[in-house]
């Protein structure tokens, strides 16, 4: 079983930037696919940014909406994946979710909420 536990969200104005971090639980990170997702009032969760593990060569893709904005990464000593986030708009307010992947298992966190004021 993995947990995972996000952090580093909160208000920031427009232009600004945060760096949400996701920490997981237990052995083999590096075989998790991890990815972020947001979830906005009243829409859909959707995909933010993924990156695979190990076996997928840690490819990254991201969704049109944040590219060259936000950036994804891990730290596998760390266990730990990142979401830097630069040039935040108020569409990006949103409760921001990590989740990993590995062998059809998946996992989520609980979320962490991102405010973008004006």
């Amino acid at each position: 079983q993995v947990q995972l536990v996000e952090s580093g969200g909160g208000l920031v104005q427009a232009g600004g930037s945060l760096r949400l971090s996701c920490t997981a639980s237990g052995s083999r990170f590096s075989l998790l696919d991890m990815a972020w997702y947001r979830q906005a009032p009243g829409k859909q969760r959707e995909l933010v940014a993924g990156i695979a593990g190990i076996r997928s060569l840690y490819r990254t893709n991201y969704a049109d909406s944040v590219k060259d904005r936000f950036t994804i990464s891990r730290d596998n000593t760390k266990n730990t994946v990142y979401l830097q986030m630069n040039s935040l708009k108020p569409e990006d307010t949103a409760v921001y979710y990590c989740r990993g992947e590995s062998t059809g298992n998946v996992y989520w966190g609980q979320g962490t909420q991102v405010t973008v004021s004006p």
